[in-house]
């Protein structure tokens, strides 16, 4: 399984706008020079975002968008399922167990379960916030007055 481009910027808009949480509405413009992406792009993704509720937004002159919840309600699973669908590495995984002819004899399929589950059990587990609070930890502090 590999993520897209789609799922990882996806990634990183959700956490600039999490960095940046201000309560203020910010600009896919602003966004796109901040992660160095094309704005066009941006635009698509933010577009899926939006319709699944994940952000607000406004328009006009003051515009943009913001988290619709908090950092700590989103895991990153829930970021890359709306982008990337499943995240299950074969499709057998995604189906019913007696639609698949070959389950009762296949212990090829035991491994594939297992390495999905880690992958759930991983990005399941991890939170906007706890990305935020990794990020905030790389910044060295400013003491200046």
């Amino acid at each position: 399984m590999k993520i897209s481009t789609k799922g990882r910027y996806a990634l990183r808009l959700m956490l600039d706008l999490a960095l940046n949480n201000t309560g203020e509405y910010i600009t896919i413009k602003t966004i796109a020079a901040r992660q160095e992406i094309s704005e066009k792009y941006l635009e698509q993704i933010i577009s899926l975002l939006n319709r699944a509720g994940f952000v607000r937004s406004i328009r006009g002159a003051q515009g943009g968008y913001r988290l619709a919840k908090d950092p700590k309600e989103y895991t990153v699973g829930m970021i890359l399922r709306l982008t990337e669908g499943s995240l299950a590495p074969i499709d057998c995984l995604e189906e019913e167990l007696s639609e698949c002819p070959r389950n009762s004899g296949c212990v090829t399929r035991d491994v594939w379960k297992e390495l999905y589950d880690a992958i759930c059990g991983v990005v399941d587990r991890i939170t906007l916030q706890d990305l935020v609070d990794k990020q905030q930890a790389l910044i060295p502090y400013d003491f200046s007055i």
